[in-house]
């Protein structure tokens, strides 16, 4: 083995790394960057000077070293989309006195001519699915995956373990969620990840169909059956379905008389369309979603208690935003670049503040609130950035007026979370130091911590 001269050690580390062909970065604990090599700055063009201290999210896009410096799990030859290509990205904890304090990140393959063979023949393959699922697309229109699911907070990670591990059976599953979470996508993926992905996924919002039209609607009807029905009939959505997968969305406002129905389809696995005689045996999985307490309902005598249990086999829920807060940066990113990849407006950045800002928010709509907010700052926007002025009206005011965003718990919570992150940050990092200037004690210290994920 080599020795080197400690008294070279600086010297030899800055050659290696600057003059290094593969990119580096360096992060601390909090994710923000501490060194990034000449070949890394030169390949995403970034002045280093400028760079150094920003949350690596800020710079580098479909980053995961904050998150790494996080958990402290480490990550070897993942791909990362940086600049119109699929790198291979490794990225390694870096321990002291048993405690994580950042992560070294690299990128290999910059534009060698074997990785730009590879990265083609990956491109190749990454067309071919979406030529199979633009196919998909035509015949059963938008679907989604796992992968449309952006985020990778411990709450987030856990349920789609969960959809994994129930996706490929044929069991009942109940999602349950506020509304604006993205239940349908998570009922998207249920269906992709199980062996009826090839039939139909037909979704029924129970809430938007008129109740007098929802039972023709979920089973059909004959010709003649009533005045005005469609000569030869019509097929409902549960025949639509047939192998495949129906995703009854908002199920807790399916009337009375459509449960009964609904119920027999689950214990019978057979349909009767409005005015036959005849039932129709089909085969079809059902995936419910509800925002609402089924168990409420079924004591004011408003939901089934039968069905209840037969749609309850299986019960995922979907977190709140609140609930994933970690997933907030990365989501506002993504949402940006579809926003402006629709509308053609150039949108690249959130001002610093905005971030902090949309990390801190309570998001009583999730999602759904979360883009319609960015959607309408990129509209307002006159630059490449998303300023505090960009923002809807009625957040600037609530800012303005010091106006609580959530419930009581909620702006508790974000007051104790802004404490816990500011006495971290006069403290240096420094825990105990921290629960000191907090008096409290060290380990209700640890345990918010751990609340918070800080």
């Amino acid at each position: 083995m080599l020795h080197f001269n400690s008294k070279y050690k600086d010297e030899i580390f800055e050659t290696v790394l600057e003059n290094a062909y593969h990119c580096f970065v360096i992060v601390d604990a909090k994710g923000l960057i501490t060194y990034m090599n000449k070949t890394y700055c030169d390949f995403i063009e970034v002045n280093r000077d400028e760079i150094i201290g920003k949350h690596v999210e800020e710079v580098i896009e479909n980053t995961r070293m904050h998150i790494v410096a996080r958990t402290g799990i480490e990550e070897i030859a993942d791909l990362q989309y940086i600049r119109g290509n699929h790198m291979i990205a490794n990225r390694i904890p870096v321990y002291a006195n048993g405690e994580i304090v950042g992560a070294v990140g690299t990128v290999l393959f910059r534009d060698t001519k074997e990785w730009m063979k590879m990265n083609s023949h990956i491109k190749d393959l990454m067309l071919e699915v979406e030529h199979y699922r633009s196919q998909l697309n035509d015949r059963y229109g938008v679907t989604y995956s796992l992968h449309d699911i952006v985020g990778s907070s411990p709450r987030l990670s856990k349920i789609k373990n969960q959809v994994k591990k129930v996706a490929p059976g044929d069991v009942t599953i109940l999602l349950r969620g506020e509304s604006g979470t993205g239940k349908e996508l998570f009922a998207h993926s249920i269906h992709h990840l199980s062996e009826r992905n090839q039939k139909p996924f037909i979704k029924v919002n129970c809430a938007a169909i008129p109740e007098h039209l929802l039972e023709s609607e979920l089973f059909g009807y004959t010709e003649g059956a009533f005045t005005g029905a469609k000569k030869g009939g019509k097929l409902g959505k549960f025949q639509l379905a047939d192998g495949g997968t129906i995703f009854l969305d908002e199920i807790g406002d399916m009337p009375l008389n459509a449960q009964v129905k609904i119920l027999r389809v689950l214990q019978e696995g057979e349909v009767e369309a409005i005015g036959s005689v005849q039932t129709q045996k089909i085969d079809v999985r059902v995936v419910a979603a509800t925002n609402q307490s089924l168990e409420k309902l079924i004591q004011e005598g408003r939901f089934r208690e039968d069905l209840f249990y037969r749609i309850n086999v299986i019960q995922l829920h979907i977190p709140s935003l609140n609930e994933r807060a970690d997933d907030i940066r990365v989501l506002a990113k993504y949402i940006l670049t579809k926003v402006t990849n629709r509308s053609g407006k150039r949108v690249l950045y959130f001002d610093p503040q905005v971030l902090e800002f949309l990390t801190n928010y309570s998001w009583p709509g999730n999602i759904r609130e979360l883009e319609n907010v960015i959607e309408s700052a990129v509209h307002l926007s006159t630059s490449e950035t998303i300023t505090m002025e960009d923002l809807p009206d009625h957040l600037k005011k609530d800012i303005a007026l010091g106006i609580p965003t959530g419930s009581l718990k909620e702006t508790l919570d974000q007051a104790e979370k802004q404490a816990l992150t500011t006495a971290l940050h006069q403290s240096n990092g420094d825990k105990i130091e921290a629960a000191k200037l907090l008096k409290i004690g060290k380990s209700s210290f640890y345990d918010k911590l751990k609340k918070y994920n800080l």
